[in-house]
């Protein structure tokens, strides 16, 4: 027993390793998306950049007012919003921390929801899964930073991939929630007229558990959106770098306005998603 308190186990050295020799194995996987999917990111955000802000801005003030049931105050909160971080300089940066919340958050969706699918059909896949998911959730978002640079380096690739980790679990957790919620009464009726597993998912489960999984997929932009400024640590560039940027520099005006601009996103993001949601339920 002495011996076992004065001998540590090697835990970060077996992390180590596997880091390493998964690194080596994968470099055909790693490398690719590390160099071409991150060119691609790049890209597309300065693209964005490169459109008028008027157009992004009528676009996205368009979308908020019929999405919003046609109500003119999430409208207007946008159109101020959004002229607020043009005034204040920060577009370009608004259009990379945008397009690191839409990358991530769509691979968030991909992947989670057919995984959310297959924990709903099967309760040994869903005792399997849940604890990853509760390690996934409950692991310090910095932790997350570690490996996303050993096998991506820095830039916004990593950034994608810590928020993809951090932000993926709710959309998991509702579609599974959503889909065991159908009523049985319908399953049976659906079963009594024949109908196929996959009929019976795409016809009447997913469509009664859509309000759940909207839910959902709110929450995970909302957290891909959170990672910004954690992601900046790793080399994304945005709203986040600005923020970091401040507070190495102790500079409180700047640091504000940039976390004002995330702050303003995020309400711009979370009504939009949750009228899409009202709007489709």
């Amino acid at each position: 027993m002495q011996e076992f308190f004065q001998n540590t186990i090697p835990v970060a050295e077996g992390v180590d390793w596997a880091e390493e020799k998964i690194k080596e194995q994968f470099s055909w996987f790693f490398d690719p998306i590390k160099n071409d999917f991150g060119d691609f990111i790049e890209n597309f955000a300065e693209m964005l950049s490169n459109v008028p802000a008027a157009i992004i801005i009528l676009i996205i003030v368009v979308l908020a007012f019929f999405i919003s049931g046609k109500r003119v105050f999430l409208p207007i909160f946008t159109l101020i919003g959004l002229l607020f971080i043009y005034n204040q300089q920060l577009w370009e940066q608004l259009m990379f921390t945008l397009t690191l919340v839409i990358v991530a958050s769509a691979i968030s969706v991909i992947v989670g929801i057919p995984v959310g699918i297959l924990m709903s059909k099967s309760s040994i896949a869903e005792a399997i899964i849940k604890p990853i998911l509760d390690f996934m959730q409950t692991m310090p978002a910095f932790v997350y930073l570690i490996p996303a640079v050993v096998f991506f380096g820095i830039g916004m690739v990593p950034g994608v991939f810590a928020s993809f980790i951090f932000a993926t679990p709710p959309v998991v957790r509702f579609t599974n929630l959503g889909i065991r919620q159908v009523s049985k009464e319908l399953v049976e009726a659906s079963d009594a007229f024949g109908a196929t597993g996959t009929q019976k998912l795409f016809k009447v489960e997913l469509p009664m558990a859509k309000t759940t999984i909207m839910a959902g997929v709110n929450q995970t932009v909302m957290l891909s959106l959170s990672m910004v400024v954690i992601a900046s640590m790793i080399g994304a560039p945005g709203l986040g770098r600005d923020v970091l940027s401040a507070l190495q520099r102790s500079e409180s005006g700047a640091g504000f306005v940039a976390g004002l601009g995330i702050v303003i996103l995020a309400i711009i993001i979370d009504r939009i998603t949750q009228n899409l949601n009202s709007k489709k339920a």
